[in-house]
């Protein structure tokens, strides 16, 4: 339940902003590359504080580290309720991408630590941020509609998802002591061919999936489509993930066959891409793009925990790769903002997305299969 929770309250401070971004954009009058720092600064964020769980975990334990994040996502999305300028809304993205950032890591550390013997949970930890997600990105322009039309308590109003979690976790801090095996942050950065190939995959999933999230309402509106019809199509790209995200891990857990289940939602992304490009219909590509975005994550979360030999590793692991996949990811709706804003138009930032996603793909690859790892060790 603390997993499931907790993991509820990794993406709405991000997802909300979305079906709103126009009317933010207007209100506030911001620019397409201003716009896409909503949600660029959390990504960010994710990335530098991963690092940071490490340093938490040291000194505080998983438990009060992962308490210590859920307040600091409780206070960045209250505090949206106030914002009438972009920096203030800046800031809050700021602040709710670092507790995301620290969090994290820990999720992983915590699942390794309690569930040794279960790392298939990374789907409950996926499915769970997909639930958090899907419902923050349909209800916002309902919420807001319900709010007098203020698009500040629509964005405030996830807030509430943090207090379950952290009631949850205080029972747990007893359990929560300093790691008695600290880890040097120093020597993390070392030459590890297969710590590098996760995170360049890591990074190509997360600046494809949060490209997405921030672009696809505002994509979909440049066709014609209205305010609750873009709702609903970002509501289909998170709904569509649950599913996948819940069986695919469980599937690859089984059979071991983490490549071939890559491959496939990788070229579910390419066609989705596509089919945008192409003009076709938007909830066919969403349908594809949701497929892709759906057993991605949770096979990128399940690496560093399937091959981590302890909780320590786990989270080291982890931080790593985050810490430079969503550095090298927030680039992503950055950069279709900029493009926006030069060419009127999002063709060019489509174009770029393929080019990512047979990077991701030729990356795949290199990584293998994780019974062709195991097995090379084991010999």
């Amino acid at each position: 339940m603390i997993i499931c929770l907790v993991s509820l309250n990794l993406r709405p401070s991000i997802t909300s902003v979305g079906p709103l971004l126009d009317i933010i954009q207007t209100s506030l009058g911001m620019s397409g590359l201003t716009a896409s720092l909503i949600t660029t600064l959390p990504v960010l964020c994710m990335g530098l504080f991963a690092i940071a769980s490490i340093t938490l975990n040291n000194r505080l334990g998983i438990e009060k580290s992962l308490l210590l994040a859920m307040s600091l996502i409780f206070m960045a999305t209250l505090l949206r309720m106030f914002v009438h300028d972009s920096t203030v809304l800046l800031i809050t993205a700021l602040i709710s991408g670092t507790g995301i950032g620290i969090a994290g890591p820990l999720i992983s550390g915590f699942i390794k630590k309690h569930f040794p013997d279960r790392p298939g949970l990374t789907g409950i930890y996926s499915v769970s941020m997909v639930i958090g997600a899907a419902i923050a990105s349909s209800f916002s322009i309902p919420l807001f509609h319900m709010m007098n039309d203020s698009w500040q308590r629509s964005l405030s109003f996830w807030s509430i998802l943090a207090i379950p979690a952290a009631l949850l976790l205080l029972p747990l801090l007893k359990k929560s002591v300093p790691n008695p095996n600290p880890i040097a942050i120093s020597t993390l950065f070392i030459k590890n061919k297969r710590v590098n190939l996760f995170m360049i995959f890591f990074a190509c999933m997360a600046a494809i999936f949060y490209s997405i999230t921030a672009w696809l309402a505002p994509i979909v509106q440049s066709t014609g489509l209205s305010h609750a019809q873009s709702g609903n199509i970002l509501t289909l790209f998170t709904v569509i993930q649950i599913p996948i995200s819940l069986s695919i891990p469980m599937i690859v857990g089984r059979t071991g066959n983490r490549k071939l289940w890559l491959i496939l939602c990788s070229l579910s992304e390419i066609i989705g891409i596509l089919l945008l490009l192409l003009h076709f219909s938007p909830w066919l590509a969403t349908i594809f793009l949701g497929i892709g975005a759906g057993g991605l994550f949770p096979l990128a979360i399940l690496m560093p925990i399937q091959e981590a030999r302890s909780t320590t590793e786990a989270i080291s692991w982890s931080a790593m790769v985050q810490f430079g996949g969503y550095l090298l990811a927030s680039l992503g709706p950055a950069f279709i903002g900029l493009t926006v804003d030069l060419f009127d138009n999002f063709v060019p930032a489509l174009i770029v997305l393929v080019i990512i996603i047979c990077i991701m793909t030729f990356t795949i690859l290199k990584i293998g299969n994780t019974t062709e790892h195991i097995e090379k060790n084991n010999a």
